[in-house]
């Protein structure tokens, strides 16, 4: 196992890459199904720091194990069972969300991520004892790290619940401080395009999942109470809300900017914003749909929020970490954060709040496309010679 080149041709996502993504899956949307039912009973403060404890989770195993494989997969024997024996903890950590959610029951999601963590760790010990050079030091520093914080969360399970409450964002920071301080005098060799392409079909996997649970949602909503002229607006809006947030999304060449850690890491970290507002447009959609059917008790403004709120986080957050290093004046530059702006207000509109975000998020859309040519024009037309490249929204 010897470290891949960062200028590595043609490097693409492998087959092992996609179906561990898709195993994420069941715990995206388990941490979804929990989010809807406190939402949907009006526990708004219990549901989303339930909700960002487990994303966390599910964040952080999919990062650790994402920036390992783009600096060394080898894709042998070995490496593939350390993968599948990863998926195994995710599963076991996805069995245990709902414990974890509303019992605070972390045993099970504990004992899921000893087991992704055992996978990791030898797989960084495996790296460290094939590289002679300076990456050794680095691959170790991982496993000591990874290790450590892993001791940190079993040992938490015994700590008084009293103190539990502060605890966990301590462990939380020093998962997060492990890359930094590892790769501080030595960059592992990730690829840059490499990881756009796997940050991106992660998000398009998520978006999936939130078009399913948006889906499933209508369609037991039309099938017990027939409210077709209560759904449909809501499911175009949906739609409209979805297919903005991938054209927004994908409208940049990201791996462009990744070009050293200290642009790379805050890139990285800002995407569990991305991935999990995302995601939670998928549980507002299901709130919504309870709420146009009575099965929701909550005020119109409340199920409202429930998608508008993500919406404009994941708006705000993709024009932060990458949409803005590619707009050119004022009008480019303000086009998602007043698009956000505008989603947020959108929830007053109560009951038509949903249609109404998701034509926010298309005209944001369709401003971008048009200031996007006019730019690539004026490009062709200048004194400097060819266009810079287009970006839409």
């Amino acid at each position: 196992m010897v470290p891949r080149r960062t200028d590595e041709g043609h490097r693409a996502a492998t087959p092992l890459e996609l179906f561990f993504d898709l195993c994420f899956v069941v715990a995206v949307a388990q941490a979804g199904v929990q989010l809807v039912h406190a939402l949907a009973e009006g526990e708004p403060g219990r549901g989303l720091i339930g909700y960002a404890f487990v994303f966390f989770g599910v964040w952080w195993a999919w990062m650790n194990f994402t920036w390992f494989a783009s600096a060394y997969d080898c894709d042998d024997v070995p490496y593939r069972v350390a993968t599948l024996v990863q998926i195994a903890g995710v599963l076991v950590y996805a069995a245990g969300v709902p414990r974890a959610f509303e019992e605070n029951d972390w045993r099970i999601a504990v004992g899921g991520y000893l087991i992704m963590r055992l996978a990791q760790t030898g797989q960084w010990l495996r790296a460290a004892t094939a590289d002679t050079g300076a990456g050794r030091r680095t691959a170790l520093l991982y496993a000591a790290g990874i290790s450590l914080c892993q001791l940190a969360w079993v040992a938490l399970l015994f700590a008084p619940d009293g103190s539990k409450r502060w605890l966990f964002p301590v462990v939380i920071v020093s998962e997060l401080a492990v890359p930094p301080l590892a790769e501080l005098r030595h960059r592992t060799s990730w690829h840059p395009r490499h990881i756009a392409e796997r940050y991106g079909l992660f998000t398009l996997i998520v978006l999936g999942e939130t078009m399913a649970a948006s889906t499933v949602a209508v369609q037991s909503a039309l099938d017990e109470h027939k409210a077709v002229a209560e759904l449909l607006p809501l499911a175009a809006g949906g739609l409209l809300i979805i297919f903005s947030a991938w054209w927004i999304y994908f409208a940049v060449p990201e791996h462009e900017r990744l070009t050293s850690n200290r642009r790379a890491l805050p890139w990285g970290y800002g995407h569990v914003l991305v991935f999990g507002s995302a995601a939670a447009i998928g549980a507002g959609m299901e709130v919504a749909v309870e709420h146009a059917v009575g099965q929701a008790h909550i005020s119109a403004g409340a199920a409202a929020a429930a998608v508008t709120v993500p919406t404009a986080v994941f708006l705000l957050t993709v024009w932060f970490l990458h949409s803005r290093h590619f707009k050119r004046g004022w009008a480019q530059q303000s086009t998602l954060p007043l698009a956000a702006v505008a989603v947020v207000g959108c929830t007053f509109a109560g009951d038509r709040a949903v249609p109404l975000a998701g034509v926010v998020t298309a005209a944001a859309v369709a401003v971008g496309v048009v200031l996007a040519e006019r730019e690539f024009r004026r490009a062709w037309q200048s004194v400097d010679g060819g266009p810079r490249g287009t970006q839409d929204a």
